[in-house]
Parts: structure tokens; sequence; C-alpha cells
């Protein structure tokens, strides 16, 4: 007897979708508020906060369109369907955070070098920082439940988390300037932003790297869906196990069973067959999974990879 948990909703859940678009109207409205604040102030933290949330803007974006995308069927030419397109969406995405962050990186610390060749208007500066944090605050608070039960949410929550410090630092250096006039403190402030980036750009690079070579997904312990499976009446082995996933949260299985003569006999393949797939369903989140149903005499004699 198997105790199968739930399978999460992720972003197949309408209520979650409907979350994370509130949220990126939230996120693309204050990113462009915050473009326009960094060009009439000249802070540089301004325009790395922007890019911070365009970080979180594109990822929503690409979660979003890749969950319609993924609803196109198969077809003869593209048996897995259209669920790769989550995948190179990703590259482009973390491949714009690098370029972005560099970039912010490179002016920033030409300030700190020169600090007298910008003015930065500290009041306006500001008043934006404060509608970014405003806005980061409401999406943590409407993703807040969500985010409990679904790792796509979960995830999204945590990237405005890291957007609502941005918006904290943006503040900081805002009222030093104001109070001091110490204009170093934007480009300080940019630079923390900045080092925030990387590390989510190059995250996300591994993973997409990770799916292209078709690893097993992170926390998927091929060890223990083996002898979960072992664990059927008439299963007596599995082999030539392969995980691999098409895209986040679309993970794809296949393995060869040798069960029991008896079973075979009494004609419980297709009843075991429809049983493991329910497992891997149901217990380890994996839809698609594909099963060779053998004799043992016949995996004897098959060359075991796995």
């Amino acid at each position: 007897m198997h105790d199968h948990a739930p399978s999460p909703a992720g972003i197949r859940s309408a209520s979650s979708r409907r979350l994370l678009a509130i949220s990126l109207s939230l996120t693309g409205t204050v990113m462009v508020v915050q473009i326009v604040g960094a060009v009439l102030t000249g802070s540089l933290a301004l325009l790395a906060d922007a890019a911070h949330m365009f970080t979180d803007a594109s990822a929503l974006v690409i979660a979003l369109i890749a969950s319609a995308v993924a609803a196109r069927p198969a077809d003869d030419r593209r048996t897995f369907g259209y669920q790769r397109a989550e995948v190179f969406g990703a590259l482009i995405n973390a491949v714009i955070l690098i370029l972005l962050a560099g970039w912010v990186a490179i002016e920033g610390i030409g300030r700190l070098l020169n600090p007298s060749d910008v003015e930065v208007a500290g009041t306006l500066m500001l008043i934006v920082a404060v509608i970014g944090l405003i806005a980061n605050a409401i999406s943590m608070w409407l993703l807040s439940r969500a985010q409990k039960t679904s790792i796509n949410v979960r995830g999204a929550y945590l990237e405005v988390m890291g957007d609502l410090i941005g918006s904290a630092a943006v503040i900081v250096a805002a009222i030093v300037i104001m109070v001091t006039g110490w204009m170093p403190a934007d480009a300080i402030a940019s630079l923390f932003i900045a080092a925030m980036i990387i590390p989510r750009a190059i995250s996300l690079l591994r993973e997409v790297f990770s799916v292209l070579a078709e690893s097993a997904p992170k926390g998927t312990a091929v060890s223990e869906i083996r002898q979960h499976l072992l664990d059927y009446q008439g299963v007596v082995g599995v082999h030539d196990v392969h995980v691999w996933q098409l895209t986040r949260g679309a993970p794809v299985f296949s393995a060869h069973v040798t069960v029991a003569p008896a079973l075979l006999a009494g004609g419980g393949s297709g009843r075991l067959l429809a049983d493991l797939q329910a497992c891997l369903a149901d217990h380890f989140d994996v839809e698609h999974s594909t099963f060779q149903i053998e004799p043992a005499e016949h995996s004897e004699c098959e060359p075991h990879h796995s």
C-alpha cells in the first residue's frame, strides 16, 4: 500500500496563474515607473532596481506564456509538445540579466570613482523607491498563502522578497542623499542590487543547462523511485531507469520493469502498468511515464544500463 501525497497544482492551477498575473501587473507597472524615475533623477540605483524587477517580470511572463504554449498538442515533429519553450525563454532571460547587471556594476564603479560627475534628485528618488516597496509588499501579501502549496508561486514569492530588499536599499540611499548630499550612496545601492541579480542569473543558467543536458531534476531520488516500484506485488526488478525534464516541473520517466511469470500468466500486466503510472504521477509528480513490462527471462538476456 502506498501513501500518495497530492501533487502540487503549480502553474497549472488557475488560482495560481491569476495571482501570478496580478503580481506581474504590479511588478511591470512599478518597473516602468522606476525606469522613468531613474531618467528623471539620474539615479543608477533606481535603474538597477528596475533591472532587478525585470528579473521577476520576465520570469512571470515566461511561466505564464509557457503554460499556454505547453497546452498546444504534440504533433509528429514535436512529439513532446512545446514545453521546452520555457527553457529557451529562460536562457534568453539569464543572458539579458547578466548583461544588465554587468553594465550596472561598471557604471556604479565609475560613479564611485568620479562622484562629482552625477547629481541625483534624492526626493523624487525616495518617492519612486517607496512606490516600489509598497508594490512589492502587496505582491508578497497576495502570494503569501498560495506559496505554501505551489513551488512555482513559492519561487515568485521569494523573488518579490528580493525586490523588496532592493527597494529598501534604494530608500536608504535616497535618505542618505537627502540628509547628507553624499551622492556615492546611489552607486553603492546600485552595486548591492547588481550583486543580488548575478547569483540568480547564474542559477537560472545552471538550471537551463541541466534541462538541456537531460539531467535528473534537482531533488529527484532515482533510487527512491526504483524502490517504490519494487514494492508493488509482482515486480521483481526495475532497470534501465531514465529521468529527465522537458522544463521545470515537467519531469519524464522511463524504465524496464521485470515481473513475476504468475502476474503475466494471470493477465495482470495492464493493471500493474496503470498502478505504476499512477504511482509516479501522484507520489513523485511525474505525469509522463513509460514502462516496458517484461518477463524475468527476457531481462536476463538484456544488458542493463541502470
